[in-house]
């Protein structure tokens, strides 16, 4: 039997298209370094995104299509996730230990955008990724309680701090700096300020993606960070309520002033289910989310249920994806990570670090 071909095996293995993304690996040009010695085949699929729950299944597809190639016998399949930096705001350098950052936005308070950001970080950890969170909210910090941390950071050289680490993710907040009952009674500067300070010295740890639980409306601080912090792109949480959305589209609309690009946005407390009779009843109102995606052309990442458990979860410092990682909210949660990254992983890629760094010195 003669050893099968490139082409051959090119050919099979482009009929295995990656349920995420609706594209091969052949095409997209992410199958590298194919390799044959007789009837042994080797090679390399890299991924853009973290995937660590799928890797298994299209490995499986992956084998499997090369021998239904003629003269195949064992074949060896490398299968990795490799999370590159993407093109932020134009002029604004990236921030080291960081290759992509993800603003998680609402524009009004209270419609559960830190539960999000919180259950967002650690589905993305649970596929794999290195994954932060910052605590935007300089007057009323979440993310303490949420991931179930306390404690003044630790720094190795009085200069910069380490970020705490609960369930795999690096975090950093106002909330570990401050008292819990003491209230930050300062002007946008200094409120401001605080908060660059917190992003710029903590040292953060080789992330693939740093999310960043922005405070409510469009102000000071909204502002300064759309403007100065390299985002990659950001994601809008509204729940179906007019009122919601009224503010949930200003907060877009900043982000699209300043070049940041709309990832898309998260549907919150969507509908709620008895958990006696199972009646489904959209308690805020029905699709407002999705009617605010259509209008200015975004992604709508998903819906997510008005439940008790999720409120439960993040009240004891475990949210739904590491409380229940098998549960329905966890699902959901780990649904909209994944287009999070696949879309992010869709973008231009970040160039700064190639282009020579010219310097111009005055002879004497």
């Amino acid at each position: 039997m003669s050893a099968p071909t490139e082409a051959s095996l090119l050919q099979a293995l482009q009929a295995v298209v990656d349920p995420n993304t609706g594209q091969d690996f052949v095409t997209t040009r992410q199958l590298k370094n194919l390799r044959i010695s007789g009837d042994q085949v080797a090679f390399e699929v890299e991924l853009g995104y973290p995937a660590a729950s799928q890797i298994d299944g299209l490995r499986s597809a992956l084998v499997a299509a090369a021998r239904q190639v003629s003269g195949v016998g064992n074949v060896s399949v490398e299968l990795r996730s490799k999370v590159i930096a993407h093109a932020v705001q134009r002029g604004v350098q990236l921030l080291p230990g960081v290759k992509n950052i993800i603003a998680v936005a609402s524009g009004k308070g209270g419609v559960g955008k830190s539960t999000t950001a919180a259950n967002l970080a650690l589905a993305l950890t649970a596929e794999g990724a290195r994954v932060g969170i910052l605590d935007a909210d300089i007057y009323g910090p979440s993310q303490p309680m949420l991931m179930g941390v306390s404690g003044r950071p630790e720094s190795q050289d009085g200069k910069m701090m380490e970020p705490h680490i609960s369930h795999g993710v690096q975090l950093m907040s106002i909330g570990f700096l401050v008292e819990e009952d003491q209230a930050m009674i300062w002007r946008g500067p200094m409120a401001t300020q605080a908060l660059d300070q917190l992003l710029r010295q903590t040292r953060w740890q080789d992330l693939d993606y740093l999310i960043i639980d922005m405070p409510p409306g469009t102000g000071d601080i909204q502002l300064t960070l759309s403007q100065r912090v390299p985002v990659t792109g950001a994601i809008i949480v509204t729940t179906p309520q007019d009122i919601a959305l009224i503010d949930a589209k200003k907060g877009l609309k900043m982000f699209e002033k300043v070049g940041v690009p709309i990832l898309g946005i998260v549907e919150n407390m969507a509908v709620h289910i008895c958990t006696n009779c199972g009646h489904a009843e959209h308690i805020f109102g029905a699709d407002g989310g999705k009617r605010m995606a259509q209008q200015y052309g975004v992604d709508y990442l998903g819906g997510l249920p008005l439940a008790l458990s999720i409120r439960e979860h993040a009240d004891a410092g475990k949210p739904s994806v590491v409380a229940e990682p098998e549960g329905e909210a966890a699902g959901l949660y780990k649904a909209l990570a994944r287009k999070v990254a696949i879309k992010i992983a869709a973008q231009a890629k970040d160039f700064s670090s190639k282009f020579p760094t010219i310097t111009v010195s005055k002879n004497s």
